[in-house]
């Protein structure tokens, strides 16, 4: 594994147990690696609950409940947008005993791009409910990387450990 992708998932880890939270993955074009990264990390059952992998958009709505309105029709904003990967963060979080979640759907190509969503468009989203709290949180950023499918995936996971540790840092206790 990459030795960033490692030093990331290490440090969110020791982030996720000091809080006493843990989190859950909701993956699209990373195909589980981002929960892979995590699990990668000796005692990660202490922080890490459940990864979904729903890589077609009929797995998006029956495991995640992402709505069929953001996923088919001519005005729909399809699986890589912000409205989706909200809904399937969020989704993770509702259907977890976590307190995080961190979902990713994009085009790792090589082929899929359109000239609005070219090859290496990534969405990312978190979503967070803090312990004690009745309302949960989410956002979510967009990305465009360079490279081969490889490249563009592994570049995706960096970016969704970076963001889950820049929020543990930010709402931690």
């Amino acid at each position: 594994m990459n030795k960033s992708i490692l030093v990331l998932s290490r440090q969110c880890g020791e982030l996720l147990r000091q809080q006493g939270a843990r989190v859950s993955t909701a993956e699209s074009c990373t195909g589980g690696w981002v929960a892979q990264a995590i699990t990668a990390v000796a005692g990660s059952s202490d922080w890490f609950d459940v990864g979904f992998v729903t890589y077609s958009n009929l797995a998006k709505q029956q495991v995640l409940q992402v709505p069929a309105a953001l996923l088919e029709g001519p005005q729909a904003p399809g699986a890589v947008s912000q409205e989706t990967v909200l809904a399937m963060a969020e989704g993770a979080l509702q259907r977890s005993g976590a307190q995080y979640a961190v979902a990713t759907s994009g085009i790792a190509g090589p082929g899929g791009g359109t000239p609005a969503k070219p090859v290496g468009t990534v969405w990312i989203g978190w979503a967070w409910q803090p312990p004690g709290s009745a309302q949960g949180h989410s956002l979510a950023q967009v990305q465009r990387f360079i490279g081969d499918r490889e490249a563009v995936r592994r570049q995706s996971v960096i970016a969704a450990l970076e963001g889950l540790l820049a929020l543990l840092r930010r709402h931690g206790k």
